[in-house]
């Protein structure tokens, strides 16, 4: 960790712990002082804090829980999260640095014209990024949520260079488009799309970059603490930013996981005005391998998996149903699958069922291949691979059955 991120790391705690009640109880509690942290593995020390538990507390200590860290005469906008979670602002934040980074990495420039699909309604997604778009130069049209065909209107009478928001809304107005008879790469400007709050599945991607020209960016964040990592050249590794400390650590413990272990996305902000040290997002994801000599957050990758309530714990190893698909849809020749995960002594056992898309594939094969692909993706070894028929796999049953008992 350099001098000056140190430097920031250790402002931020003493900050939160002189200001924000609810951090020096944290603290307290846990026999800690700002001045036990002295790096990011220090962390680990600071207990997780959940967002369930952040709503808690917001109701037991109204409104913010004992988080707000700055005069409340000071607070700009206070928005409404799900949860329901308040978020103060005040101006300048960690939240808009994250925005201000998201889009030098996007492309995004002066004299830009941007749609800006994101809501503005009590959520501040929309009003961040048109702030941060205005400081830097583009021009923005707040345009929100729905009304299809005013939006294809104002992209092509505004010659839109670039496009925020979800990725499926981009392919509706695309789509849209082209069904009143447009060629959407010689009527519309267009050029470069930052995505966020939903998967971009291949496919799409492939379609907005190949078919389409785009210029594509996917980024994961959250409303209370901005974006967190993003994606430029497609696959499910997401390269962490530099404007938050994220670990990745173990939802029962809160210790970081090492490299390729799967755990909860935790996060840590700069943010004076509302200090969340040690914010558990809910969201599970694998730590990617890291390059020999990596060191710095912006060289980390990680793949979100899922939601840490859906993981199943096995051998130590968080699998979630995600993951699964994702490792089982590498092979071909697998019509439907369910992993069941037993404990007929003091082990746990892994199995896969397995229902064949043909009665010509290599069963041997299969089976290794499959193997392979669960040990690498989930690290989980496989105990053993059972091929039923489909009819006993039931559509929308759980992809992970645990049928393990404790007494």
């Amino acid at each position: 960790m350099s001098e000056s991120f140190a430097g920031k790391l250790n402002h931020i705690l003493q900050h939160a712990y002189a200001n924000a009640p609810a951090v020096r109880t944290i603290f307290d509690q846990a026999g800690l002082t700002p001045e036990d942290i002295r790096s990011v593995s220090d962390l680990d020390r600071i207990p997780v804090t959940s967002k369930d538990r952040l709503a808690e507390m917001q109701r037991d200590a109204p409104p913010f829980g004992g988080f707000l860290a700055v005069p409340l005469e000071k607070l700009q906008h206070v928005f409404l999260s799900p949860g329901p979670l308040y978020e103060p602002h005040a101006g300048e934040s960690a939240v808009m640095d994250t925005v201000r980074e998201m889009f030098g990495i996007a492309g995004f420039v002066p004299g830009d014209v941007v749609l800006n699909t994101f809501g503005y309604h009590l959520i501040p997604t929309g009003l961040a990024l048109d702030q941060t778009f205005r400081e830097m130069g583009a021009t923005v049209i707040p345009a929100g949520v729905g009304n299809a065909e005013l939006q294809i209107k104002m992209m092509r009478d505004l010659k839109v260079t670039g496009y925020v928001g979800t990725p499926s809304w981009l392919m509706a107005l695309i789509q849209k488009a082209e069904e009143s008879g447009l060629d959407f790469r010689k009527a519309f400007a267009l050029k470069k799309a930052l995505v966020s709050a939903e998967p971009l599945p291949p496919a799409m991607r492939q379609a907005f970059v190949e078919k389409y020209g785009l210029r594509v960016t996917n980024a994961y964040g959250t409303a209370e603490l901005g974006f967190l990592a993003y994606n430029l050249e497609g696959g499910l590794a997401m390269r962490l930013l530099e404007s938050s400390i994220v670990q990745v650590v173990n939802p029962e413990t809160g210790a970081s996981v090492g490299p390729g272990e799967t755990g909860e996305v935790v996060v840590t902000t700069f943010n004076e005005t509302y200090p969340l040290i040690r914010l558990g997002t809910g969201d599970l994801a694998m730590n990617v391998d890291p390059a020999p000599g990596t060191s710095r957050q912006g060289e980390r990758s990680i793949i979100l998996v899922g939601r840490v309530g859906d993981a199943v714990k096995v051998r130590g190893m968080f699998v979630h149903p995600n993951q699964l698909r994702f490792a089982v849809g590498q092979v071909q020749g697998v019509a439907k699958f369910q992993a069941v995960v037993t404990r007929p002594g003091n082990r746990d056992e892994f199995t896969l069922r397995v229902a064949l898309a043909g009665e010509s594939a290599d069963r041997h094969k299969l089976i290794e291949t499959l193997s392979a692909a669960i040990h690498s993706t989930c690290r989980v070894k496989v105990d053993r691979v059972e091929f039923v028929a489909a009819s006993d796999l039931e559509d929308g049953a759980s992809l992970i059955v645990d049928q393990r008992t404790w007494e």
